[in-house]
């Protein structure tokens, strides 16, 4: 039993030493699970058989972020459609910056030709996702 107890605690040990994290000597962060530092809206332009999407992003932090990327995939009646992507550059603290793409895709102009048709609904769906990196 103590043999086991002890091989436990070694394994443990070694784990907890493989996932530390390394030190913070980096000056640049990417975000993944920590309090985000923006808000972001979504707003339809043109959508038939190619779609506008425009996404307003709001940096509300204290921090200038830089080499901002915007992702959209967009979805009409629950069934993908396609995507698009836009870079938006660098936003200020506390300020607002404008991103448009347009997915132009063959399966998003035969959901638009079905729902013209009469053979099915047309209904619009977009998620972002918004990468950004920022200083310390």
């Amino acid at each position: 039993m103590i043999k086991r107890f002890a091989g436990m605690v070694l394994v443990a040990a070694a784990a907890s030493s493989l996932m530390a994290a390394p030190a913070a000597a980096a000056t640049t962060e990417t975000v993944s699970a920590q309090a985000q530092l923006i808000r972001s809206k979504i707003y339809f332009g043109r959508c038939r058989d190619t779609c506008q999407i425009k996404v307003r992003i709001t940096n509300i932090s204290r921090r200038n972020l830089y080499n901002v990327k915007l992702n959209v995939r967009l979805k009409v009646s629950g069934r993908k459609a396609g995507t698009c992507y836009d870079y938006v550059g660098r936003i200020g603290a506390r300020k607002v910056r404008w991103a448009s793409c347009t997915v132009r895709t063959r399966s998003l102009s035969e959901m638009y030709n079905a729902a013209l048709d009469g053979y099915a609904s047309f209904r619009p769906y977009a998620s972002t996702y918004v990468s950004y990196r920022y200083y310390r």
